[in-house]
């Protein structure tokens, strides 16, 4: 288990998001309101394999601040499955975690992550490699509820068997992505499904009086339409699962994940985003395409008279010195 089974349940978790959760920005999360577990950026196995690592370790790099820091990992092949595992366990990761559940068409159409759901052959091999590679480090999965049906029983069925320290449910098919409403239904039906196979699986004496090592009992995580710290206990007290997934909702409101459900004034994220801006240059330079980091804009530029057109200004800029230039001329807001 890992530091799973030393979390303090229910726990909060920050959603793997593509060029959204770097480093830099489990560092802001972590410094206004942390959650309890941060994932990295979901990384290609292909990407680790190959020569043009050193682009893809952007998306691997991490500090103490941010731990206990699960890596995310997707691919299709075992073998750079299991190298990539060897990779995380030597760079000192909390924990690996695989994707079986992006609906992104593009990485749906080359046969991963949510095309995987239901392939029992490939998903098993894939795991196995995983944890030949990754050592003592426990190993979790996110995935969905189905690809295009629901099938929540034969699949996730066949995770529970797989020994895994945690499985984030996705209360959505692939198929659905993010069009219809998350289905909390299906995810309690997964807690119900674990605590079913954990009774089956108690360990019993053998002739010799000594019992069998009992099967890990995996945490279930659900995912799906969670903004804030109180909906996501009100979804534990409701469903059963022993933590909640926050992705969308961090940009809603930074401070998501605080027990107090703290609204930040419009001062404090400008004050935030200036410090994010601060730590984009220190980390990354000019070795990162700084549109990414345009994306954060509205997350903190909003709630004013006039914050369109400040943010419209912002997008335009080409550095984060200039971005942080363009904010000081404009100065707070009352």
């Amino acid at each position: 288990m890992g530091f799973w089974g030393k979390l303090k349940r229910p726990f909060l978790c920050l959603a793997p998001m593509e060029d959204v959760t770097d480093t830099v920005f489990r560092q802001i999360v972590a410094s206004v309101a942390r959650p309890d577990v941060f994932f990295t950026e979901f990384t290609s196995t292909d990407g680790m394999c190959s020569p043009g690592f050193e682009k893809v370790a952007q998306r691997l790099k991490y500090c103490e601040v941010e731990r206990p820091i699960v890596a995310q990992i997707w691919g299709k092949e075992p073998e750079r499955f299991r190298l990539a595992a060897k990779m995380i366990a030597d760079m000192g990761f909390d924990g690996i975690d695989i994707n079986f559940g992006c609906p992104e068409r593009s990485i749906v159409k080359q046969g991963a992550c949510g095309a995987m759901i239901g392939d029992k052959d490939r998903v098993g091999e894939i795991i196995a490699a995983v944890r030949e590679g990754v050592g003592k480090l426990p190993m979790s999965v996110k995935t969905r509820i189905g690809n295009k049906q629901i099938a929540t029983e034969d699949w996730i069925g066949f995770l529970l068997e797989q020994n895994l320290a945690a499985i984030t449910v996705h209360g959505r098919t692939v198929a659905q992505m993010s069009m219809v409403t998350a289905d909390w239904g299906e995810i309690k039906k997964v807690v119900g499904l674990r605590d079913d196979y954990m009774k089956r699986n108690l360990p019993v004496a053998d002739a010799s009086g000594s019992f069998h090592i009992p099967r890990v009992e995996t945490l279930v995580i659900g995912n799906g339409d969670v903004r804030n710290y109180a909906e996501g206990m009100e979804k534990v007290g409701k469903y059963g699962v022993d933590g909640v997934m926050i992705g969308r909702g961090i940009f809603e409101n930074i401070a998501a994940f605080s027990p107090e459900d703290r609204v930040l004034d419009i001062n404090e994220k400008i004050d935030i985003l200036k410090r994010h801006l601060k730590l984009w240059e220190e980390t990354w330079g000019d070795t990162k395409n700084f549109a990414i980091m345009k994306k954060f804009v509205k997350m903190y530029v909003n709630g004013f008279e006039g914050a369109s057109q400040i943010r419209e200004v912002l997008m335009k800029s080409r550095t984060a010195r200039e971005m942080v230039d363009i904010i000081r001329h404009n100065g707070n807001r009352d």
